[in-house]
């Protein structure tokens, strides 16, 4: 049922279909929490809610369904903490991206309670870049300040050298 600019909250006679194994509501407009009951399906192999505006927390519901293999909720609004010690931190980060308040493993935001986080090191994706391009542009400067200075030594050094360059230059100016 994906791409059928399908609206409103997702009816919950959808989560007693025990024997479904499979389930794509991506790319529709569908909004609201996902309810625990979706455990209830528990031969249900794949499960693809992306890009739609489901928010709140991932339900512990999930962790029911043992034989999940394919998970997607990237592209909407999922907040709180990927449950621990379950296989929804088995899946990919791909899995849960462009969820702006979903935090812990296996994605880099790490997850704050009480003013202390609980993960043991803070990420920071902002600083990786920044640092990267600080060296890039030390880079960039050096490299240009050494090719500068080689030519022109090479130049001020080495008088065949010196007079071909003068030569090259007076002949691209005619």
């Amino acid at each position: 049922m994906s791409s059928n600019n399908l609206f409103g909250t997702v009816p919950p006679q959808m989560f007693s279909l025990v024997g479904l194994c499979s389930l794509n509501l991506s790319h529709n407009k569908l909004m609201g929490k996902i309810p625990y009951e979706i455990g209830n399906m528990r031969r249900l192999e794949s499960l693809d809610l992306s890009a739609n505006q489901f928010w709140g927390e991932i339900p512990q519901g999930l962790a029911k369904l043992s034989f999940l293999g394919v998970l997607n909720l990237s592209f909407n609004n999922f907040s709180g903490k990927i449950s621990f010690r379950t296989q929804l931190q088995g899946f990919d980060v791909v899995s849960y991206i462009s969820n702006p308040n979903l935090c812990g493993p296996p994605l880099t935001k790490i997850c704050w309670q009480d003013g202390e986080h609980k993960d043991s090191k803070p990420i920071d994706e902002n600083e990786d870049k920044d640092e990267f391009l600080s060296w890039f542009y030390i880079g960039l400067e050096s490299g240009f300040v050494i090719g500068f200075l080689g030519v022109s030594c090479a130049l001020f050094f080495n008088r065949k050298w010196r007079q071909a360059y003068f030569k090259f230059l007076y002949n691209m100016r005619d």
